[in-house]
């Protein structure tokens, strides 16, 4: 089935992202100081973009895992059922964790997530999102830190998709439906 046609208006610039990434990289310096690694848990497939700029911004001593988790398919609205299609290769128990994330929407993804990684007794465990759309939630759950708070606009790029398209933009942009 062909994906309605739509355009896209820039709602965040690379630069106005660059910036927001070198302050988050200060304050989880000084939340993390002193730890021995810090293991840095992207969800896949949206986080790669942000987490390779953020682990460039840092200087902490960092290992990067990957947990992959779905409740979107192809479409624009949550399914309300999260699936985790690929999970870490490391163990985390005892050791501090910082969970990326690139867009909090309904909250269930995080909220599950952060549930699953708990179990693994982690010794810290906190948690970033590029954006959030608070308007959105369905579930009490926020990022320790958020890059940008959005409305509720269907966002793409810098990793973000729609329907595994424009993750490659380097700005986030609004999708428009024509």
């Amino acid at each position: 089935m062909a994906q309605p046609a739509y355009e896209i208006d820039m709602m965040i610039s690379a630069k106005a992202i660059a910036a927001r990434i070198e302050s988050l990289a200060r304050d989880i310096e000084a939340e993390f100081a002193g730890t021995d690694k810090l293991v840095l848990v992207g969800l896949l497939r949206g986080s790669f973009v942000f987490i390779a700029d953020l682990v460039r911004e840092l200087t902490l001593p960092v290992e990067i895992d990957f947990l992959e988790a779905s409740s979107y398919g192809d479409g624009t609205e949550s399914s309300r059922e999260v699936r985790i299609l690929k999970d870490l290769r490391g163990k985390i128990g005892g050791r501090d964790v910082l969970l990326v994330e690139d867009i909090v929407d309904t909250g269930h993804t995080l909220s599950h997530v952060i549930r699953l990684l708990k179990t693994r007794a982690p010794g810290k465990l906190r948690t970033i999102a590029l954006l959030d759309k608070p308007s959105r939630r369905e579930v009490d759950v926020r990022a320790d830190w958020t890059g940008f708070e959005i409305p509720d606009e269907f966002v793409v790029g810098y990793g973000i998709d729609y329907a595994q398209r424009n993750r490659n933009l380097p700005y986030i942009g609004k999708v428009r439906f024509v």
